[in-house]
């Protein structure tokens, strides 16, 4: 299979799109694949280290409140358009595939005039908007959630989950002692994302304090922009601060609740490893689509939802203490994530394009 594969901007678009690549990679090891990224952001630097051929356009996301610089966006982008052309006609894929990002609207765009397959997913519950237009020269859409569906105005859907859930049960899991935690002790996860967020870790620097003597152990992701700072900080003996961890669900599998965001990727992820959380979604994204995110899991009974506005005083730690000693509750979400589930989702994403391929 040849496959030109596009996503970009965050983790949350890049990592689902590795995850369909490694599937196909497993189904159809003699597949040729070429990445378009953007030329600015983490896929750059994320893609060449998997040994896949990368190529980028400049490109940026319409700006709303600066009308002006959109003289230049514009620019970009029938530049972009061009050189899109240009590489996806030498490169003569059997699919062309977007997975979220502004960067995938002139290569799906132009696949589609080219008269080659396409096939998009969509990672959160409210569609961005450059899958929402690209809905139109689409031949297939994954969808995560099935409250995204009425989103497509009637399009071809697929209801396929994020592939990164079946990355995340393929995942082996690591041992505590890695990081200075006990095997015999329950584990809180924080983690804000991997750049962290500056205001919730203000709210837990001044929080952990409160951890003190409990009787499970805290292990506090900063992200690598607040590391160092936070890492001079004195915490109780039973929170361990790190800036990062590489394949996040290593140490998911070991957790008893996890305190995050409610990007698509974790969201899928605490699915298919059946977590409870406690989820505080970020309020600075593009259509608030991670309350959105939460909120499917929230109308399954599947999590604890804190808006960051409402983080003051001891609300964390309160929720957290009312949830790990409550043996009923925890298996009342693990049942109600169950329920949830689509596992075998890069498997379905690779079935549906192999028939799409096939003109099946």
């Amino acid at each position: 299979m040849r496959v030109i594969i596009t996503a970009g901007g965050t983790g949350g678009h890049i990592y689902p799109a590795l995850a369909i690549i490694n599937k196909i990679k497993k189904e159809e090891p003699s597949s040729e694949f070429l990445y378009i990224g953007t030329h600015n952001r983490m896929e750059k630097d994320i893609i060449p280290k998997y040994d896949i051929p990368f190529e980028s356009i400049e490109i940026y996301g319409f700006d709303r409140k600066h009308l002006s610089k959109n003289f230049k966006v514009a620019a970009c982008l029938l530049k972009s358009l061009k050189k899109c052309r240009k590489l996806i006609s030498e490169f003569d894929p059997d699919i062309v595939i977007g997975v979220g990002g502004y960067v995938t609207l002139p290569v799906i765009k132009t696949a589609k005039k080219l008269g080659y397959k396409t096939f998009i997913h969509e990672q959160n519950s409210i569609p961005g908007a450059s899958n929402k237009y690209l809905s139109n020269y689409a031949d297939l859409i994954g969808i995560s959630f099935l409250s995204s569906k009425n989103e497509f105005n009637g399009a071809k859907v697929l209801f396929c989950g994020n592939p990164c859930s079946e990355d995340a049960i393929n995942t082996p899991a690591c041992l505590k002692k890695e990081f200075n935690l006990s095997e015999n002790k329950k584990l809180v996860l924080i983690v804000m994302g991997s750049l962290g967020a500056s205001r919730v870790n203000d709210f837990l620097i001044k929080t952990m304090s409160l951890f003190n003597n409990k009787s499970y152990e805290i292990l506090f992701v900063t992200g690598k922009s607040d590391y160092e700072n936070i890492s001079k900080i004195k915490f109780p003996s039973n929170v361990v601060v790190v800036p990062y961890i590489e394949k996040m669900s290593r140490i998911m599998k070991k957790t008893d609740i996890l305190v995050s965001r409610a990007g698509a990727s974790t969201l899928s992820e605490i699915i298919s490893l059946e977590i409870p959380s406690i989820l505080i979604p970020s309020p600075y994204v593009p259509n608030n689509h991670q309350f959105k995110n939460a909120m499917d899991l929230v109308n399954e009974n599947a999590c604890i939802l804190i808006e960051e506005k409402d983080l003051k005083t001891d609300i964390l730690v309160r929720n957290i203490d009312m949830l790990i000693n409550d043996d009923k509750k925890i298996n009342e979400i693990k049942s109600n994530l169950r329920h949830m589930q689509v596992n075998n989702s890069a498997t379905i994403i690779y079935e549906n394009i192999r028939k799409l391929i096939d003109g099946k």
